[in-house]
């Protein structure tokens, strides 16, 4: 049976079946060339809808409200959908699993219209403890992809009491800013084209303009050998469709580059998250052999992590979006970190 057959097998299974299923032999590979069959996605949502904080987060909820919290975190430019096969895996096996919109996307709204458009990864952080406290959740699995994993990573650098585990693709990803200014080799430059155009009037307009072929074109790059299909796109690109989206987009990368000014209100956070140079809890680091996004080697974070840790590379053309394209390891990967 080829590894593509047994991962529409497992995912047909997963949304079938109650919290008996087992797990077993799933890490470590994965076959890009056909996208897995999806799981029933009715088994994913609704999106419903809580304040939290300084925001009205769209958030999906899914799995027994008794079972070990999962915090599933999207990133740039993709949405809640990147765990639509993820989510039912875990529900299955008891994890009450909620991916919300971040600030910017889908549903989510901001209570006030005088607030900062700041998307630094503080606000991010901070937008994710606010929900966990919304929902009555003191402690935590923390996973994300792309901003997703940079906001896991920070979440639990500041607030490790809440996190039970980790798990990030790319590593650890908080930013220093405090290095913002040194420049790298011309060809790693050349990788972040995209944060230097959001840095310019031209690029926030541009994006503006052309934002569903620009987030294509990113999903692309990222993943050359994912084959993605129009309705698979279609379903995340709709949540870029915000009223503050583009602001905060660009803010982001406009931030990290010291090109605009955060929000006062996180300056303390800031300052702490300096300090934090590693993090101990439970942790498994993930990345994809074919991500065509800028990340850093293997070897340069795992210094970071000092509690029980492993990091799993897929092989098989897996791509940045790496819960998307490898939705079975990746929730193996949750599996086995909470039983850490």
């Amino acid at each position: 049976m080829s590894a593509d057959t047994t991962r529409r097998d497992f995912l047909s299974l997963a949304a079938a079946t109650g919290a008996g299923l087992a797990l077993t032999g799933l890490a470590g590979h994965a076959d890009a060339s056909t996208r897995p069959a999806a799981a029933d996605r009715s088994a994913f949502g609704p999106v419903r809808q809580i304040d939290a904080g300084l925001l009205n987060v769209g958030y999906v909820d899914i799995g027994p409200r008794n079972g070990t919290p999962v915090l599933l975190f999207h990133g740039w430019p993709y949405d809640i959908h990147g765990y639509e096969d993820v989510a039912p895996i875990l529900a299955a096996k008891g994890f009450r699993v909620i991916v919300p919109h971040l600030r910017g996307y889908g549903t989510t709204r901001f209570l006030s219209a005088d607030t900062l458009r700041s998307a630094q990864q503080t606000a991010l952080a901070a937008d994710g403890i606010a929900l966990m406290d919304a929902l009555g959740i003191r402690r935590a699995i923390f996973a994300g992809c792309d901003w997703g994993a940079r906001n896991a990573c920070v979440m639990a650098a500041l607030w490790p009491e809440r996190c039970q585990a980790l798990v990030s693709v790319s590593g650890f990803l908080v930013l220093n800013r405090a290095t913002a200014l040194t420049p790298l080799s011309p060809a790693d430059e050349f990788t972040w084209w995209y944060q230097y155009y959001f840095a310019t009037e031209r690029g926030r307009i541009g994006y503006e303009k052309n934002l569903k072929p620009f987030a294509r074109f990113i999903w692309q790059q990222a993943s050359p050998k994912w084959q993605f299909d129009d309705a698979t796109f279609d379903r995340c690109a709709a949540s870029l469709v915000n009223p503050d989206h583009v602001a905060l987009v660009v803010h982001n990368y406009r931030w990290r580059i010291n090109a605009a000014e955060g929000d006062p209100r996180y300056d303390a956070l800031e300052a702490r998250l300096a300090q934090v140079q590693s993090v101990a809890m439970p942790s498994i680091t993930m990345e994809g052999d074919a991500n065509g996004a800028p990340h850093p080697p293997a070897a340069a974070y795992r210094s970071r992590f000092t509690g029980k840790y492993e990091h799993r590379a897929l092989t098989g053309g897996i791509g940045h979006n790496l819960p998307q394209e490898a939705p079975v390891e990746f929730a193996q990967a949750v599996i086995d970190v909470a039983q850490w």
